[in-house]
């Protein structure tokens, strides 16, 4: 009869000696996880993020930097270039003209943010689930919104002229002539700003519309059996709810607004005068009309801090009035 006998204790110990060698060698988490493969996926992940992270550095944090590094230079389009030190920030404050169209833009911001929100979010309140073709009437107003800037300016400057649609329809109505708008430094702001809410309205009112969407039935119910009105509803239920999103719309509308260009560097060329010159547009003049790039990239530094001191008040006013659940 044949038995099977055990190896031998002697051959028993190197197999063991190996499995601890091989366990020893290929290093783990404490959870258990392969160190060695979670290095490859590390490395994996970093090669599919080099791209945009390149892209990131090249065309974005390179340019900031260098933008900075101007801004302390005397940096001619052509010509000699030599260090400047704070001689283009003192130049700057120095300009009267550059006063002027920080108040003009001061101006744009005062009147076109409060507009924009107060048209949007009533749009959005008007536009209640329960409204027939509200889908015809999101997309009619969201259109000015996708359309190139460029083309509704220059549709408004039709509008604006002498001889316009409203200049003809004052004329066949009341018999009087409209005011030469964008010739008329009292009237040249205005009717930027009249044209900016029209064009932008449509994306916050969205944004509203999403948020008032998402506000509880029941606590809408609950005010109503309450007693509450319509008015007392929203500013006491529904604001506070969608007050997260208007704060983002806020912030939103306050960046792009200092930032306003196209609008009237198209309509008024700035004019008349300097009357609706931005501060886009004076960096614009500065550094490709005047070829000043130190200076123009200083004008340009001066609105980043304006905006970046702005943003930074409006998030630590947000917890007086932003209620997050």
């Amino acid at each position: 009869m044949t038995t099977i006998q055990d190896p031998p204790a002697e051959a028993a110990v190197p197999a063991v000696a190996t499995a601890v060698a091989v366990g020893a060698a290929t290093p783990r988490r404490k959870d258990g996880e392969d160190t060695s493969a979670l290095g490859r996926r590390s490395w994996w992940g970093a090669a599919f993020a080099a791209p945009h992270s390149i892209g990131l550095v090249v065309f974005t944090a390179f340019p900031i930097i260098a933008s900075l590094v101007v801004s302390f230079m005397n940096w001619p389009m052509l010509g000699e270039r030599s260090w400047a030190g704070i001689e283009n920030y003192a130049r700057l404050f120095a300009d009267p003209v550059f006063r002027t169209v920080a108040l003009n833009t001061a101006l744009f911001v005062v009147l076109y943010v409060p507009l924009n929100l107060v048209v949007s979010l009533g749009l959005a309140a008007w536009l209640t689930p329960r409204m027939a073709g509200r889908h015809v009437f999101r997309v009619l107003f969201f259109i000015p919104t996708i359309t190139p800037i460029v083309a509704n300016v220059v549709v408004w400057r039709m509008l604006y002229q002498p001889g316009g649609a409203i200049d003809a329809s004052l004329q066949s109505t009341v018999g009087v002539h409209a005011p030469n708008f964008l010739a008329d430094e009292h009237w040249a702001m205005l009717a930027i700003v009249a044209m900016s809410v029209w064009q932008g309205f449509g994306y916050n009112m969205l944004i509203f519309s999403a948020a008032l969407d998402a506000v509880p039935e029941n606590q809408i119910e609950a005010s109503q059996l309450d007693g509450a009105n319509a008015w007392q509803t929203f500013w006491a239920i529904k604001f506070p709810l969608i007050s997260p999103s208007v704060f983002f719309a806020t912030m939103m509308t306050l960046i792009t607004s200092f930032q306003v260009f196209v609008q009237p560097f198209v309509l008024t060329k700035g004019g008349p005068g300097t009357a609706t010159e931005t501060l886009v547009q004076y960096i614009y003049n500065t550094g490709f009309q005047n070829q000043q790039l130190g200076l123009a990239s200083a004008g340009a530094w001066v609105l980043f801090v304006i905006i970046l001191g702005i943003t930074a008040v409006q998030f630590l006013g947000q917890k007086r009035w932003v209620h997050y659940e």
